[in-house]
């Protein structure tokens, strides 16, 4: 080994995947089937734990009738599809209106056998033969979950536009311009991640967050990966593509059956699979969290690591399920305004300053001049920032007009709405021929009133 490299050997993950590839066929078909069947049992619990935390929220009841606690609620509504009449519009390209489900779902499915389950060494026996809690590692299986997640836009893409119908091309076009947005920042925050671990290998990556998870070393990139991984499942606040408001229904509009129910489900298996690689990438993965770490030494053995890894998916599920419930839809202007002008700048400079740290440290520079250094960077960019927002501030009120702009919503030959700044000119509205009086109930003080009690005295 060169003396860079050992100088470096502290900071770079031990990336030893010698245990992966020695599993006989048998076994790895057992645990083929075993992550199918996760991501399959954790959607059904997903979609009745999602009905009965936002019933929760809205002070209703929630699905109560379908199994005990109405917990087979899921598992009813699949049937029903599937016994659904399938219907094939008759404008619809049929061998690619029949695939897109498919190139949907499948991509959904792919990510999770690169996802570890617990530590890479032959901690635990199934049928006596010592595995590791893995179905496969890559030196690169992080570029792996993000091609694979790349495919599973066409298959959103081709469902609207196979349909022969406007309103699905609409929500097609809509998500595909919305995931290649934000995943353009998920790849920045994803490389901070690389950075500090040192490897692309998702159990290398684990492996690195031994004495701190990197939730608290790079807490922006969580932060980012947030957001991203949001927008990435189209899921509310930023569920446009499906946007029934003026979509209807977006991509999905004209399938039904199983058709539709693939597209479901595979919306909800890309919402485990993005909680599984937040919690590989930032939570510690399969590690037990820091108070249980302290007190039992074997936490992190066994089969329990599997136990940590399924909750720590379960509340990330639960902050998704927290967002449909609280936050209301945001309009398409301002879902791309976040992606384009926030989050990728924001994940751009912040992948800048951790590749400086890193740096930094690599060169053996005290840990003081480190935060000096960071701290200069940050100052002189916020100095900047403002310095160029007061000069366009002048320049926007030196061409800023005296008036408002006149505003003509049929200019176009269809009426539009009016943008930020614009107002609508005021609509023509017929006098009443007389002046409607206004009735209050509980006291005389109309006119109507005083007469009607002057009746009533005469007449008495």
């Amino acid at each position: 080994m060169s003396p860079y490299l050992e100088d470096m050997s502290p900071y770079l993950a031990a990336e030893d995947l010698s245990m992966f590839g020695r599993d006989p066929w048998w076994l790895v078909a057992i645990k083929a089937v075993f992550c199918f069947a996760f991501l399959m049992v954790t959607v059904l619990f997903s979609i009745v734990w999602e009905r009965k935390v936002v019933a929760w929220m809205q002070l209703r009841i929630g699905p109560n009738r379908h199994g005990p606690w109405g917990m087979l609620q899921s598992l009813a509504d699949g049937i029903k599809l599937m016994l659904k009449e399938d219907v094939i519009v008759k404008r619809a390209d049929k061998v690619v209106y029949v695939l897109a489900p498919i190139v949907a779902a499948i991509p959904a499915f792919m990510a999770i056998a690169v996802i570890p389950f617990g530590p890479a060494d032959n901690q635990v026996s199934i049928f006596g033969t010592r595995t590791t809690m893995q179905l496969t590692d890559l030196p690169i299986a992080m570029l792996y979950i993000l091609a694979v997640a790349s495919v599973g836009i066409y298959g959103i893409v081709l469902a609207g536009w196979s349909s022969g119908s406007t309103y699905p091309l609409l929500g097609g076009l809509r998500s595909c311009a919305q995931m290649i947005s934000y995943e353009i920042a998920m790849g920045a925050a994803f490389a901070s991640v690389f950075l500090y671990s040192g490897s692309m290998s998702t159990s290398a990556i684990v492996e690195a967050q031994a004495d701190r998870w990197y939730i608290v070393l790079l807490p922006l990139s969580f932060l980012i990966y947030i957001v991203t991984m949001v927008g990435e499942t189209n899921r509310a606040p930023f569920d446009m593509p499906e946007s029934e408001g003026d979509l209807v229904g977006g991509f999905n509009t004209e399938y039904s059956s199983i058709k539709f129910a693939m597209f479901m489900l595979a919306e909800y298996v890309n919402m485990v699979t993005v909680s599984a690689v937040s919690v590989t990438l930032f939570l510690g993965g399969w590690r037990a969290p820091w108070p249980v770490s302290t007190f039992w030494e074997g936490a992190n053995q066994g089969w329990w690591p599997m136990l940590w890894f399924t909750v720590k998916v379960q509340l990330l599920l639960f902050f998704f399920i927290w967002l449909r419930g609280t936050l209301p839809r945001v309009r398409y202007d301002q879902l791309m305004k976040l992606g384009w002008k926030v989050l990728i700048p924001v994940s751009v400079v912040w992948l800048m300053l951790v590749a400086t740290v890193r740096t930094l440290r690599n060169e053996n520079y005290d840990f003081t001049d480190i935060a000096l250094y960071v701290g200069a960077g940050v100052l002189a960019l916020l100095l900047l920032s403002f310095v160029a927002d007061m000069f366009r501030g002048r320049g926007e009120a030196a061409d800023e007009p005296a008036g408002p702009a006149a505003f003509d919503p049929m200019a176009g030959g269809f009426p539009v709405p009016p943008l930020p700044g614009q107002t609508l000119p005021p609509v023509p509205r017929r006098r009443p021929r007389r002046e409607r009086e206004l009735i209050v109930s509980g006291g005389s003080d109309t006119d109507s009133d005083g007469i009607s009690k002057g009746r009533e005295a005469s007449d008495g």
